[in-house]
């Protein structure tokens, strides 16, 4: 199949009428025959341009207030035939099918509608199918059709035209925005309908913003998440940090226990039984973490639920694979902050964590596959002269574990199978590693420490040896590394490389 493609068929059905004017002059000027529909159809003729209805192409009126009109075999058909498969072109040529060669579509304004305040029945009727139905077929078969679903390219489509048709590359890069346009609509349209059942939260990080919480339809993770009767709505933060503890725990062997501020775990630790993880990971910085969110991945029992009880604890969202209705008794009827905490069940933790994570940004989109790895499963490699004791290896690990789920530059102390001291979200790593020493305090004495990202200079390490850890874990890959590693060497602290970076922006 030929790279440039002429167009001798076009169909224009747009919502938003500026700019189609030109294009299907282009189109016309170039022999291509216009096909259209309503309102657009009238502009067209309105600027002199002969347009065939698509009613009268299909022989099948448009019905149901235009409900129904496009979705027709001639029309789907035109669109999906493979022009260099013998079988295609025999079905079309046996039912009077005719090649579409480019489709112009933008969709009906559900989006704005919405953010008018319409009514549900207003709201309803701007669901467009039609329309995002004729954009996918189009853009699936892109190796002959050019697709059309944003006016910024007309232009660069009408000089293509003009140039003797639309090259491979362009309508590649129309299908793919295609696909992106209608995944933001039916996203839009899928957030409208959990509104419409109650999933909009009171606000988002702050009271001025609106927010929601829309689980997805395979409903795993936090999705398939069971809030049980009684305490406060889960708010937009307590979800973000809920995350984050499910995240963190869901690393770590079992039992395990993580306290969440501000999505950055301050307290985590391992151990026998789940409530002696639990009261060690507290016990990693109680001053965080009062008022925090915290994760199992055990089952919260009655000795769990009489230590958060306890004098001096308060908790905002409490979260495990399960919860017993005895600890659930203990925590809404004991403390007086029981009636509010929020207590969840996710009975996905301790599954992995696969997917793509997607962050919006201004005009654009950002994704990534989740970052799976941890350090149970990396090597770890003695870069220096001091070896690594092998009664610190686990400790190493669960820093370096830790490390990944605390927001970069980050730097944090474990002893014992608990963390101790954490330093996150700073621009320089010597200042993480600063605020990792002054929250440990004499507890990083005989601790290990572990790093998301490498250390540029020997200053971190130089810090974190004065405080008298004993062993580092970092990635490596500095063009200082050797220099990092002699800094160690000379203060008899190991160095450990992993070779797999962690960072959380």
């Amino acid at each position: 199949m030929p790279d440039r493609l002429p167009v001798r068929r076009a169909l224009l059905s747009v919502f938003h009428k500026e700019g189609v004017v030109e294009l299907a002059r282009a189109l016309a000027e170039t022999g291509a025959e216009l096909l259209s529909t309503g309102g657009t159809m009238r502009v067209l003729v309105e600027a002199g341009l002969k347009v065939t209805e698509v009613a009268d192409y299909t022989g099948f009126p448009e019905m149901m207030d235009g409900r129904v009109k496009t979705l027709h075999p001639k029309i789907h058909g035109g669109l999906l035939a493979r022009r260099d498969d013998p079988a295609h072109l025999a079905a079309m040529a046996e039912h009077g099918i005719e090649p579409i060669d480019l489709v112009c579509v933008n969709l009906y304004p559900f989006e704005e509608t919405v953010a008018a305040g319409g009514s549900r029945a207003e709201v309803i009727e701007k669901i467009d199918i039609g329309g995002p139905s004729m954009l996918r077929s189009a853009a699936k078969n892109h190796d002959a059709v050019a697709v059309v679903c944003d006016p910024a390219d007309y232009e660069v489509v009408a000089e293509e035209i003009r140039a003797g048709g639309t090259t491979l590359e362009l309508r590649r890069a129309l299908a793919r925005k295609v696909f992106e346009r209608t995944a933001e609509y039916d996203g839009a349209i899928a957030r409208w309908f959990a509104d419409q059942a109650g999933a909009g939260l009171r606000y988002g990080e702050n009271p001025h913003q609106a927010a929601g919480f829309y689980p997805d339809p395979a409903r795993t993770g936090l999705g398939g998440a069971r809030v049980l009767p009684g305490g406060k709505e889960l708010s937009y933060n307590n979800w973000l940090d809920l995350d984050g503890a499910v995240g963190a725990v869901n690393d770590l062997p079992a039992p395990a226990a993580v306290v969440v501020k501000h999505t950055n775990p301050c307290g985590a630790a391992v151990a026998a039984a789940a409530a002696e993880a639990l009261a060690r990971a507290w016990d990693g910085d109680p001053l965080s973490a009062f008022g925090s969110v915290i994760a199992l991945n055990v089952p919260v029992d009655r000795a769990c639920a009489e230590f958060l009880a306890g004098p001096g604890h308060f908790v905002e969202v409490l979260a495990a694979p399960a919860i017993a209705p005895e600890a659930a008794e203990i925590l809404r009827n004991g403390p007086k902050w029981g009636r509010n905490v929020r207590l969840v069940e996710v009975p996905d933790i301790g599954s992995p964590r696969r997917q793509l994570e997607a962050r919006r940004l201004w005009g654009a989109t950002l994704w990534q596959e989740s970052d799976a790895t941890t350090a149970w499963d990396e090597e770890l490699k003695v870069a220096g002269a001091v070896p690594l004791p092998p009664e610190r290896e686990a400790d190493l690990r669960l820093a370096q574990t830790l490390a990944k789920h605390l927001k970069s530059n980050a730097v944090c102390l474990v002893r014992d199978g608990m963390l101790v001291g954490a330093g996150a979200g700073q621009m320089s790593r010597v200042d993480s590693c600063r605020i990792a020493v002054e929250k440990a305090g004499e507890r990083a004495r005989g601790a290990v420490a572990g790093s998301d990202a490498f250390f540029p200079f020997p200053d971190g390490p130089e810090t974190l040896a004065a405080a008298g850890v004993v062993a580092i874990a970092q990635p490596g890959g500095s063009v200082k590394d050797a220099e990092v590693t002699a800094a160690c060497d000379a203060r008899g602290v190991c160095m450990v490389h992993t070779g797999a970076r962690h960072f959380r922006h």
